[in-house]
């Protein structure tokens, strides 16, 4: 099961027939394929009228530096503004983060979209470049709790909660995009720090799907997590008696793509790690090839597997959502983003404190 891109904000003859492939079960949408809320809804009708089947069509939009989606769309904050609120008003911030995933859910819902890829659970260890102000908090408790009100929100606005990066991305400095990073904490460190918002989450049920990361733990495994049996087999599914759906981050990026330069070997080795769906996008040529190799596609396809997938995905989905265009109508969303516009003012306010001293 492949979740790949697509090129532009049409989509082309290629677009078209790998995506019509039997072993793509979605698509996931970047900046480069947004110009405006009218053009997003038709693209999105066009993704879905070249197949009878279901599938899952994807965006990052956590919020901050990393919403792939502005015109028109409310800005949601960086959620490390949300978790320095935390110690000065608790109750707010967690109301603030409840607002972040309804909001996101019920906009990117109302134009077709299944999910975003939120939240994420990494701690603000106060090194990683590529994570920084995209977690809440450096204290797991503050991460579990804001996260877990993040997941509500996502659940009421008919979206799944898909936590990453597992087991925590947020220690290392390198980026993943760029090279591979190397984490040389011991296994019962990471346990009692990064991997508690994933423990507390999974024990209430609050993840659909969890992430990998693309970071190498060598005092755990030899192998990078995201294609580590150890990592997503015995502590993710057994230990963390985890049951929703793994995804791997995307396959092309540099520190998977750099240590194993095959794409065939990067996928086969994600899909015995237990991943169900493998990212791979940017890189067409690589997403071509794989596509392409029937043999290693029927070799871990697994019976009635995208039913499945489709059904952990979208058991929080409403059946009648409104259109982008009659969101205001709807009191709780209007709430919402009256929530985050104190959290806007009161960045705003702070901000101008500074200049005026």
């Amino acid at each position: 099961m492949l979740m790949i891109d697509i090129a532009g904000t049409q989509l082309s003859d290629e677009d078209k027939s790998l995506i019509c492939h039997p072993w793509v079960i979605g698509v996931v949408l970047f900046t480069r394929n947004f110009t405006s809320v009218s053009q997003l809804q038709q693209l999105v009708q066009d993704i879905r009228a070249l197949q009878s089947r279901e599938i899952i069509i994807a965006v990052d939009h956590e919020g901050g530096r990393v919403q792939r989606f502005r015109d028109g769309f409310y800005p949601l904050p960086a959620l490390s503004e949300i978790g320095a609120l935390y110690v000065q008003d608790l109750t707010l911030a967690c109301q603030l983060a409840e607002a972040v995933g309804y909001v996101s859910a019920l906009e990117l819902q109302s134009v077709g979209l299944d999910m975003t890829f939120a939240p994420v659970l990494d701690l603000n260890h106060g090194s990683s470049r590529v994570i920084g102000d995209r977690s809440f908090h450096q204290d797991p408790y503050i991460v579990t709790r804001l996260a877990a009100a993040l997941c509500d929100g996502l659940h009421q606005g008919g979206f799944p909660a898909v936590g990453k990066h597992f087991p925590g991305h947020g220690y290392v400095t390198a980026d993943s995009h760029e090279s591979l990073p190397t984490d040389q904490r011991d296994f019962d460190l990471i346990e009692v720090t990064d991997l508690q918002p994933y423990q507390g989450l999974i024990k209430r049920d609050y993840l659909e799907g969890v992430m990998t990361a693309h970071v190498l733990y060598p005092h755990y495994d030899d192998v990078i997590a995201s294609l580590s049996k150890k990592w997503i087999g015995e502590v993710l599914r057994k230990n963390l008696n985890f049951s929703g759906v793994i995804f791997s981050d995307c396959l092309s990026m540099a520190a998977v793509s750099q240590t194993y330069p095959d794409p065939l070997q990067r996928v086969e080795l994600a899909y015995q790690a237990g991943s169900d769906v493998v990212l791979m996008c940017n890189i067409r040529p690589e997403v071509v090839r794989v596509i392409e190799d029937i043999k290693l596609m029927k070799k871990h396809l697994r019976a009635q597997n995208g039913a499945t997938i489709m059904s952990k995905l979208r058991r929080h989905r409403q059946p009648h959502f409104p259109t982008f265009e009659h969101l205001n109508d709807i009191p709780a969303y209007q709430k919402a983003c009256e929530l985050l516009d104190k959290l806007t003012q009161k960045g705003a306010a702070v901000e101008q404190k500074r200049v005026e001293v």
